[in-house]
């Protein structure tokens, strides 16, 4: 009878598969566990720009551009065209008020004003012998009440010595009769000559007021023309310097065209250039500061121009106190415009990390400075200067502020002296 020979679960093969198995699942892991964890980067320490973070007076700014300006600028233009027959002053000259510039010539112009002054003396004349006939009326007007009156006073006197004949028996009765109905009518008549005179009197001081305000509309007229002939020699409106004169002689010149400006120099303003991005936080009385010659000079705004062009808006800054001294027309000032009042504030000098980290994340030097690791940070204001630190950092820790192009996914950086 056969015995079954019971075979083995694990042989000597089966078993160094496992070992084999088992062992490279090992490396696996291994390599798993090692490669996951920081990767390392060896690093110049003098290559990097290593700062602390400490807390300090911060003020939220922006960099901006301005250019100095007059604070007053008048701009000549032709209130009346015409060709330009005389030049007193050339550009850049210093004006008084009232100095002439330049003159134009305008026949049209000119031959204007001599019909209006002609319509204007025949009116007067017109107006004369109007007047003339008006009074020569009311004075025949005052002959006639004047006789009325004297015929009224006659026959009044005559009627009442009737009365008194008649009571005598002196008359007849037909005569008194006449001499009554006499005294009525001059009565009448009378009353008749005073509301002519009246009326003749209310007539002409209507005819005159009429006659006079057409002589004044004439004479406005006139003035004006005469205005506008004058006008034809520009004048300085203000004193201060004359520049951008733009006109020789024998131009024509339309009217309303720019012929130059006069530039107030009683006072310097500056005109900046700022990002549409920040036009809901510019308004007037707003601070900005600039270094000139050494010293800091203040300025605030004071007009916003909220029309956006390009991109960018400007605004009027005048000097808040002193005016730096040398300081001229044109000339460019770089300014630092405040958006906030000053706070205490974590901060951390500006540098290349925040184009790659985008402010998120940075690298802190370890309390040895053998290395640097990677750490979460959150920021918040920024100037030209300074960012403001949210989180992520303390009062004196070192962080790398340099650029992290060359860095890549590195979790770790390995100091090197």
């Amino acid at each position: 009878m056969d015995i079954p020979i019971e075979k083995k679960r694990f042989t000597k093969s089966k078993l160094i598969m496992i070992g084999l198995g088992a062992l490279i699942l090992f490396l696996i892991v291994y390599v798993f566990i090692f490669s996951s964890g920081n990767s390392k980067l060896n690093v110049e320490r003098e290559r990097l720009s290593i700062n602390t973070a400490q807390t300090g007076v911060f003020q939220e700014n922006i960099p901006v551009n301005g250019i100095v300006l007059p604070i007053t600028t008048i701009y000549l233009d032709a209130i009346e065209g015409g060709r330009v027959d005389e030049k007193y002053v050339e550009d850049g000259a210093i004006m008084k008020k009232g100095d002439p510039i330049l003159r134009l010539s305008n026949t049209d112009l000119e031959l204007s004003l001599v019909n209006q002054e002609t319509s204007v003396y025949n009116l007067l004349t017109q107006m004369q012998i109007s007047q003339n006939a008006a009074r020569q009326n009311t004075i025949n007007k005052l002959n006639q009440f004047t006789d009325v009156e004297n015929s009224l006073i006659e026959a009044e006197r005559i009627y009442n010595l009737n009365k008194r004949l008649f009571e005598k028996d002196a008359i007849g009765r037909q005569e008194l009769i006449k001499s009554q109905n006499d005294y009525n009518y001059q009565k009448e008549r009378m009353q008749l000559a005073k509301q002519i005179l009246q009326q003749d009197s209310v007539a002409t001081k209507q005819e005159q007021n009429q006659i006079q305000s057409s002589y004044q509309r004439t004479q406005n007229a006139l003035e004006l023309m005469r205005r506008k002939v004058a006008d034809l020699v520009v004048k300085a409106p203000v004193d201060g310097q004359l520049t951008s004169l733009d006109a020789e002689i024998g131009q024509s010149k339309n009217k309303g065209e720019r012929l130059g400006q006069i530039d107030v120099l009683s006072g310097f303003k500056v005109r900046v250039d700022i990002d549409e991005h920040y036009i809901s936080r510019i308004y007037a009385g707003q601070r900005g500061s600039f270094v000139f010659n050494n010293k800091q000079y203040f300025l605030i705004i004071k007009k916003v121009y909220t029309q956006v062009s390009n991109g960018r808006f400007q605004v009027d800054m005048e000097f808040e106190s002193e005016v730096p001294e040398g300081i001229r027309r044109g000339q460019t000032l770089q300014i630092r415009v405040a958006l906030s009042e000053e706070k205490q504030a974590l901060l951390i000098p500006k540098g290349g990390f925040f184009q790659q980290t985008g402010g998120n994340w940075i690298f802190k030097v370890s309390e040895d400075g053998s290395y640097a690791y990677k750490i979460d940070i959150s920021l918040g204001s920024q100037n030209t200067e300074f960012y403001e630190v949210l989180s992520g950092l303390e009062q004196g820790d070192k962080v790398i502020t340099s650029g992290y192009d060359n860095y890549g996914d590195v979790q770790e950086l390995i100091l090197k002296d």
